[in-house]
């Protein structure tokens, strides 16, 4: 069976970098940080973290939601909408000649609307069922972002999320590209969105020690590859990205921004949360997604790590690039946009797409920043602190999740 070609039209961006495509690019270039003391919570006194990656100064578009329903909705699809909207836009698929069937959208997120699930179990505990919103399921299922997107575009393709941890807008990337690659769908708009900066998932992910706790100095507690990284730091946005059957995209004259090559997946059947020392599931994804693009492995020039920053995971990723890509690992430029952003969970691996799509665009790769110490197990060429200059012609992101899920991604310049 011969595959379609998958064409990248459009993309946007929201983190805590900043609240479009444009502003996070120029600030991930500059090696800024999104990170701080985070602001929508007043009462943190008995908090063991209290920053993050969190979005400021984000109102929604009323055009995309009618502002009496924005406080009923959960800010992950609101991310949704926003970036979604930057990249439709940017995309022209709105004037595209394409069935509304065959326009699909499939988004991934981690946790869904875990804001509002604190905020009603709140009010429940405290007033009673009858005082919990009538709004709360559909504001937090995980579904609704891709909901919401199709009602206000009228788009009727295929139409669902993906939650597999940390790596659910990469998995749903991916299968959004076979969707096209196998003719079932024209279009899709994919990538992902989150937003569980709140107290009970803070409370969770510190008490499993897996966050950093550098409170006095937020900006420089993601750092990836470091000898004194102590865990992730959370953070929050979204990431969208629409993909187009190649043929179809030229032939309207679209314009594209790089094209999508191979997809991988896999699990590491080690640890629910631990990452296989030697990186075994994240090598099997990262081989798929090689064999299926058809390229050699030294034809990759850059690598937008998974890099959370934690003891653990950056060792064995390390441990997984130098096996797959042999001497050609030293050669390679690999970075970690974590360190700027946090991590973003669900929307983690359709943010750093983006930032793959935007190296090969530019030819400039965004730097790992607070590397100041680097690792002697992690021995690469990690861009450290500042951005690089260079112009490969193939990226590849990673993205692994709790559960041992993984997914690897392969994006052309165009």
């Amino acid at each position: 069976m011969k595959l379609n070609r998958v064409a990248v039209t459009g993309i946007g961006a929201i983190c805590g970098l900043g609240n479009s495509l444009n502003e996070v690019w120029a600030n991930a270039l500059e090696g800024k940080s999104g990170i701080t003391r985070l602001e929508r919570h007043p009462n943190m006194e008995n908090w063991a973290v209290t920053f993050g990656g969190e979005v400021k100064n984000f109102k929604l578009d009323p055009k995309l939601m009618d502002p009496k329903d924005q406080d009923r909705f959960d800010l992950f699809n609101q991310y949704a909408l926003h970036a979604g909207e930057e990249a439709i836009q940017m995309s022209g698929i709105l004037e595209a000649k394409y069935a509304p069937e065959k326009i699909g959208i499939l988004l991934g997120t981690g946790l869904g609307g875990f804001p509002h699930i604190e905020m009603n179990h709140q009010a429940f505990l405290e007033k009673g069922p009858r005082r919990v919103s009538p709004f709360f399921i559909p504001s937090v299922i995980p579904n609704m972002a891709p909901g919401l997107m199709s009602i206000h575009y009228g788009f009727k393709g295929i139409n669902f999320s993906i939650a597999s941890a940390c790596a659910s807008s990469a998995h749903a990337l991916g299968v959004a590209a076979s969707e096209i690659m196998m003719g079932r769908q024209d279009a899709m708009i994919t990538g992902g969105t989150e937003a569980v900066i709140t107290g009970y998932t803070i409370a969770g992910f510190a008490n499993m020690k897996a966050l950093s706790k550098r409170n006095e100095e937020p900006h420089r507690a993601s750092r990836p590859y470091d000898v004194d990284r102590d865990g992730f730091v959370m953070g929050e946005g979204a990431g969208i990205i629409v993909i187009e059957n190649w043929d179809k995209a030229v032939a309207r004259g679209a314009k594209i921004l790089a094209e999508v090559v191979g997809f991988g997946a896999s699990a590491d059947a080690h640890h629910f949360t631990a990452p296989h020392p030697e990186g075994l599931g994240a090598l099997t994804c990262m081989n798929q997604a090689i064999e299926l693009s058809n390229i050699r492995k030294e034809d990759i020039g850059y690598v937008n790590a998974h890099g959370t920053s934690t003891p653990l995971g950056d060792v064995a990723e390390t441990q997984a690039i130098k096996k797959v890509f042999g001497d050609h690992a030293y050669k390679l430029a690999v970075s970690s946009t974590k360190s700027m952003t946090g991590h973003l969970l669900g929307a983690a691996g359709g943010l750093e797409s983006i930032f793959c799509i935007k190296a090969l665009q530019t030819g400039i790769l965004p730097p790992t920043i607070n590397l100041d110490n680097q690792d002697p197990m992690c021995d690469l060429n990690y861009v450290a602190n500042k951005a690089q200059k260079k112009d490969p012609q193939y990226a590849l992101n990673n993205s692994f999740g709790f559960g041992g899920t993984n997914s690897s991604t392969i994006f052309k310049k165009v």
